[in-house]
Protein backbone atom coordinates (compact mmCIF):
# COMPACT_ATOMS: atom_id res chain seq x y z
CA UNK A 1 0.00 0.00 0.00
CA UNK A 2 1.11 3.86 -0.52
CA UNK A 3 3.14 5.49 2.20
CA UNK A 4 0.79 7.51 4.00
CA UNK A 5 1.59 10.91 5.42
CA UNK A 6 2.31 11.53 9.41
CA UNK A 7 -0.49 13.59 10.70
CA UNK A 8 1.98 14.76 13.60
CA UNK A 9 3.18 16.91 11.33
CA UNK A 10 -0.03 17.90 9.66
CA UNK A 11 -0.86 21.48 10.03
CA UNK A 12 -4.87 20.55 9.75
CA UNK A 13 -4.46 17.52 11.91
CA UNK A 14 -6.46 17.07 15.42
CA UNK A 15 -4.47 15.24 17.62
CA UNK A 16 -5.41 14.02 21.18
CA UNK A 17 -4.98 11.07 23.53
CA UNK A 18 -8.63 9.95 22.44
CA UNK A 19 -7.72 9.49 18.84
CA UNK A 20 -7.25 12.08 16.00
CA UNK A 21 -9.19 12.93 12.65
CA UNK A 22 -7.01 15.36 10.31
CA UNK A 23 -7.72 16.16 6.62
CA UNK A 24 -5.24 16.19 3.27
CA UNK A 25 -5.78 17.68 0.15
CA UNK A 26 -4.10 16.81 -3.44
CA UNK A 27 -4.64 16.92 -6.74
CA UNK A 28 -5.53 20.53 -9.39
CA UNK A 29 -5.79 22.88 -6.91
CA UNK A 30 -6.56 20.77 -3.85
CA UNK A 31 -9.90 18.95 -5.10
CA UNK A 32 -9.32 16.31 -3.23
CA UNK A 33 -10.00 15.90 0.11
CA UNK A 34 -8.95 12.74 2.26
CA UNK A 35 -10.52 12.74 6.04
CA UNK A 36 -8.01 10.09 7.77
CA UNK A 37 -9.47 8.15 11.03
CA UNK A 38 -6.23 7.33 13.34
CA UNK A 39 -6.53 6.17 17.33
CA UNK A 40 -3.42 3.63 17.68
CA UNK A 41 -3.91 1.00 19.40
CA UNK A 42 -7.37 0.60 19.25
CA UNK A 43 -7.74 0.12 15.56
CA UNK A 44 -9.23 3.33 15.04
CA UNK A 45 -12.14 3.30 17.59
CA UNK A 46 -14.51 6.30 17.11
CA UNK A 47 -14.14 8.72 20.59
CA UNK A 48 -16.59 11.39 21.30
CA UNK A 49 -13.68 13.97 20.23
CA UNK A 50 -13.59 11.94 16.56
CA UNK A 51 -16.93 12.11 16.06
CA UNK A 52 -16.61 15.87 16.34
CA UNK A 53 -13.88 16.22 14.39
CA UNK A 54 -15.66 14.10 11.24
CA UNK A 55 -18.50 17.04 11.77
CA UNK A 56 -16.24 19.66 11.83
CA UNK A 57 -14.36 18.75 8.85
CA UNK A 58 -17.26 17.49 6.61
CA UNK A 59 -19.09 21.02 7.31
CA UNK A 60 -16.12 22.76 6.17
CA UNK A 61 -15.65 20.76 2.96
CA UNK A 62 -19.38 21.12 1.62
CA UNK A 63 -19.04 24.62 1.47
CA UNK A 64 -15.89 24.36 -0.46
CA UNK A 65 -16.71 25.06 -4.27
CA UNK A 66 -13.66 24.02 -5.41
CA UNK A 67 -14.06 20.41 -4.16
CA UNK A 68 -14.72 16.96 -6.30
CA UNK A 69 -14.04 14.08 -4.04
CA UNK A 70 -13.61 13.02 -0.75
CA UNK A 71 -11.90 9.83 0.58
CA UNK A 72 -12.54 8.76 3.98
CA UNK A 73 -9.64 6.09 5.60
CA UNK A 74 -8.27 4.29 7.83
CA UNK A 75 -4.57 4.54 9.43
CA UNK A 76 -2.50 1.47 10.41
CA UNK A 77 -4.12 -1.44 8.78
CA UNK A 78 -7.81 -0.77 9.99
CA UNK A 79 -10.72 1.59 8.85
CA UNK A 80 -12.20 1.63 12.44
CA UNK A 81 -13.23 -1.23 14.60
CA UNK A 82 -16.20 0.85 16.21
CA UNK A 83 -17.01 2.81 19.19
CA UNK A 84 -14.42 3.62 21.90
CA UNK A 85 -16.40 2.00 24.14
CA UNK A 86 -13.58 2.97 27.30
CA UNK A 87 -15.70 6.31 27.24
CA UNK A 88 -19.24 4.41 28.08
CA UNK A 89 -18.89 4.65 31.23
CA UNK A 90 -18.34 8.94 31.47
CA UNK A 91 -20.33 9.31 28.16
CA UNK A 92 -23.00 6.82 27.75
CA UNK A 93 -24.77 5.71 31.87
CA UNK A 94 -28.10 7.56 31.19
CA UNK A 95 -30.56 7.72 28.77
CA UNK A 96 -29.87 11.71 28.28
CA UNK A 97 -26.28 10.83 27.47
CA UNK A 98 -27.04 8.58 25.59
CA UNK A 99 -29.79 10.39 23.44
CA UNK A 100 -27.27 13.31 23.00
CA UNK A 101 -24.58 10.69 22.26
CA UNK A 102 -26.48 8.87 19.34
CA UNK A 103 -28.33 11.80 18.01
CA UNK A 104 -26.04 15.33 17.78
CA UNK A 105 -22.44 13.09 18.57
CA UNK A 106 -22.88 10.54 16.04
CA UNK A 107 -25.82 12.22 14.39
CA UNK A 108 -24.77 14.95 13.25
CA UNK A 109 -21.14 13.05 11.78
CA UNK A 110 -23.08 10.93 9.92
CA UNK A 111 -25.68 13.71 8.46
CA UNK A 112 -22.53 15.63 7.44
CA UNK A 113 -21.31 12.26 5.82
CA UNK A 114 -24.46 11.79 3.89
CA UNK A 115 -25.23 16.07 3.04
CA UNK A 116 -21.72 16.24 1.76
CA UNK A 117 -22.84 17.42 -2.00
CA UNK A 118 -19.62 15.39 -3.47
CA UNK A 119 -19.08 11.97 -4.10
CA UNK A 120 -17.64 10.73 -0.69
CA UNK A 121 -15.79 7.48 -1.42
CA UNK A 122 -14.97 4.75 1.55
CA UNK A 123 -11.44 3.42 1.19
CA UNK A 124 -11.72 0.18 3.85
CA UNK A 125 -8.93 -1.67 4.33
CA UNK A 126 -8.94 -4.22 7.58
CA UNK A 127 -11.62 -4.30 10.43
CA UNK A 128 -14.88 -2.10 9.58
CA UNK A 129 -16.60 -2.82 12.55
CA UNK A 130 -19.61 -1.02 14.42
CA UNK A 131 -19.47 2.67 13.98
CA UNK A 132 -16.86 1.76 11.10
CA UNK A 133 -19.78 0.26 9.64
CA UNK A 134 -22.02 3.23 9.92
CA UNK A 135 -19.14 5.93 8.65
CA UNK A 136 -18.62 3.55 5.64
CA UNK A 137 -22.75 3.06 4.97
CA UNK A 138 -23.13 7.40 5.34
CA UNK A 139 -20.82 7.37 2.27
CA UNK A 140 -21.53 7.29 -1.68
CA UNK A 141 -19.06 4.75 -2.99
CA UNK A 142 -17.26 1.77 -0.49
CA UNK A 143 -14.08 0.04 -2.13
CA UNK A 144 -12.55 -2.34 -0.13
CA UNK A 145 -9.39 -4.71 0.37
CA UNK A 146 -9.85 -8.70 0.21
CA UNK A 147 -8.17 -8.04 4.37
CA UNK A 148 -11.51 -6.24 5.33
CA UNK A 149 -13.72 -7.31 7.69
CA UNK A 150 -17.35 -6.24 8.54
CA UNK A 151 -19.95 -6.59 11.50
CA UNK A 152 -21.86 -4.95 14.14
CA UNK A 153 -22.25 -7.42 16.96
CA UNK A 154 -23.47 -4.94 19.52
CA UNK A 155 -25.99 -6.84 20.57
CA UNK A 156 -23.64 -8.40 22.38
CA UNK A 157 -22.76 -5.31 24.50
CA UNK A 158 -26.70 -5.20 25.16
CA UNK A 159 -27.80 -2.59 22.92
CA UNK A 160 -29.59 -1.70 19.08
CA UNK A 161 -28.40 0.44 16.32
CA UNK A 162 -29.70 4.17 16.97
CA UNK A 163 -32.33 5.77 14.49
CA UNK A 164 -29.85 7.55 12.02
CA UNK A 165 -27.52 4.54 12.22
CA UNK A 166 -29.63 2.07 11.48
CA UNK A 167 -31.18 4.38 8.46
CA UNK A 168 -27.82 4.47 7.36
CA UNK A 169 -27.70 0.60 7.05
CA UNK A 170 -30.80 0.07 6.01
CA UNK A 171 -30.56 1.80 3.36
CA UNK A 172 -27.33 0.08 1.89
CA UNK A 173 -28.21 -3.41 2.81
CA UNK A 174 -31.79 -3.33 2.65
CA UNK A 175 -34.30 -5.06 5.44
CA UNK A 176 -33.06 -8.51 5.04
CA UNK A 177 -29.51 -8.26 4.85
CA UNK A 178 -29.73 -5.50 7.69
CA UNK A 179 -31.28 -7.61 10.11
CA UNK A 180 -29.03 -11.12 9.57
CA UNK A 181 -25.80 -8.54 10.34
CA UNK A 182 -27.19 -7.12 13.47
CA UNK A 183 -29.41 -10.29 14.71
CA UNK A 184 -26.56 -12.72 14.04
CA UNK A 185 -23.87 -10.12 15.19
CA UNK A 186 -21.76 -12.36 12.89
CA UNK A 187 -18.65 -10.42 11.10
CA UNK A 188 -18.64 -10.81 7.36
CA UNK A 189 -15.71 -11.36 5.13
CA UNK A 190 -14.96 -8.98 2.64
CA UNK A 191 -16.22 -11.48 -0.20
CA UNK A 192 -19.43 -11.66 1.92
CA UNK A 193 -20.06 -8.23 2.33
CA UNK A 194 -19.54 -7.44 -1.58
CA UNK A 195 -22.09 -10.37 -2.44
CA UNK A 196 -24.72 -8.68 -0.09
CA UNK A 197 -24.49 -5.11 -1.46
CA UNK A 198 -22.56 -3.40 1.46
CA UNK A 199 -19.46 -2.69 -0.44
CA UNK A 200 -19.16 -1.76 -4.29
CA UNK A 201 -15.73 -3.63 -5.36
CA UNK A 202 -13.29 -5.57 -3.93
CA UNK A 203 -9.90 -5.79 -4.95
CA UNK A 204 -6.58 -8.27 -3.19
CA UNK A 205 -4.89 -6.87 -0.70
CA UNK A 206 -1.66 -5.47 -3.34
CA UNK A 207 -4.24 -4.31 -5.98
CA UNK A 208 -6.43 -2.17 -3.24
CA UNK A 209 -4.45 0.78 -3.32
CA UNK A 210 -4.06 1.10 -6.85
CA UNK A 211 -7.79 0.58 -7.54
CA UNK A 212 -8.70 3.02 -4.96
CA UNK A 213 -6.35 6.14 -6.73
CA UNK A 214 -8.42 4.67 -10.06
CA UNK A 215 -11.61 4.95 -8.87
CA UNK A 216 -11.27 8.57 -7.40
CA UNK A 217 -9.67 10.05 -10.40
CA UNK A 218 -12.42 8.55 -12.27
CA UNK A 219 -14.91 10.55 -9.99
CA UNK A 220 -13.01 13.76 -10.44
CA UNK A 221 -12.93 13.53 -13.62
CA UNK A 222 -16.86 13.93 -14.14
CA UNK A 223 -18.34 17.04 -14.61
CA UNK A 224 -19.03 18.51 -10.68
CA UNK A 225 -22.20 19.66 -10.85
CA UNK A 226 -23.31 17.20 -12.63
CA UNK A 227 -22.10 14.83 -9.86
CA UNK A 228 -23.65 17.48 -7.15
CA UNK A 229 -26.87 17.22 -9.18
CA UNK A 230 -26.82 13.24 -9.74
CA UNK A 231 -26.11 12.62 -5.54
CA UNK A 232 -29.07 15.76 -4.43
CA UNK A 233 -31.51 13.49 -6.80
CA UNK A 234 -30.49 9.93 -5.81
CA UNK A 235 -30.75 10.99 -2.02
CA UNK A 236 -33.92 12.66 -2.83
CA UNK A 237 -35.05 9.29 -4.16
CA UNK A 238 -33.53 6.81 -1.72
CA UNK A 239 -33.17 7.89 1.78
CA UNK A 240 -34.37 7.34 4.81
CA UNK A 241 -35.09 9.59 7.00
CA UNK A 242 -35.70 8.80 10.38
CA UNK A 243 -37.12 12.14 11.55
CA UNK A 244 -39.77 11.78 9.67
CA UNK A 245 -40.72 7.95 9.50
CA UNK A 246 -40.72 8.35 13.83
CA UNK A 247 -42.85 10.09 15.40
CA UNK A 248 -41.67 11.88 19.00
CA UNK A 249 -43.03 9.08 20.83
CA UNK A 250 -40.70 6.30 18.96
CA UNK A 251 -38.20 8.15 18.94
CA UNK A 252 -37.90 8.69 22.72
CA UNK A 253 -38.50 4.68 22.66
CA UNK A 254 -35.20 4.53 21.51
CA UNK A 255 -33.35 4.96 24.51
CA UNK A 256 -35.23 2.22 26.53
CA UNK A 257 -32.62 0.23 26.16
CA UNK A 258 -30.40 2.33 28.58
CA UNK A 259 -32.91 1.34 31.36
CA UNK A 260 -32.44 -2.58 31.04
CA UNK A 261 -29.87 -4.65 32.85
CA UNK A 262 -29.06 -6.13 29.61
CA UNK A 263 -26.86 -2.74 28.64
CA UNK A 264 -25.30 -2.66 32.28
CA UNK A 265 -24.79 -6.43 31.60
CA UNK A 266 -22.96 -5.68 28.01
CA UNK A 267 -20.80 -2.59 28.93
CA UNK A 268 -19.50 -4.91 32.03
CA UNK A 269 -18.71 -7.93 30.39
CA UNK A 270 -16.88 -5.87 27.66
CA UNK A 271 -14.80 -3.82 30.29
CA UNK A 272 -13.92 -7.03 32.63
CA UNK A 273 -13.77 -9.78 28.90
CA UNK A 274 -15.99 -11.38 30.15
CA UNK A 275 -19.37 -12.95 28.30
CA UNK A 276 -22.16 -11.36 29.35
CA UNK A 277 -25.42 -13.48 30.49
CA UNK A 278 -28.13 -11.68 29.00
CA UNK A 279 -31.78 -12.19 30.44
CA UNK A 280 -35.25 -10.72 29.18
CA UNK A 281 -35.70 -8.27 32.73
Amino acid sequence: MASQPSPSSHPDAHVAPSGRVWCSRSGPGSSLATIWLSHPGKLNALSVSMWKDITEYFRKLSADTSLRVVILRGEGGAFASGADISEFPQRRATREQVSHYHDQIIGDALRAIVHCPVPVLAAIDGPCVGAGLEIAAACDLRICSDRSSFGIPIGRLGFPLAPHESACVVSVLGRANALELLLEGRIWSASEALSKGLVNRSYPNEDWEAEVQAAVARLASGAPHAARRNKWLVDIFSRIDEQTLLSVGQREACWDFVETRDYARGIDAFMSKTRPAFQDD
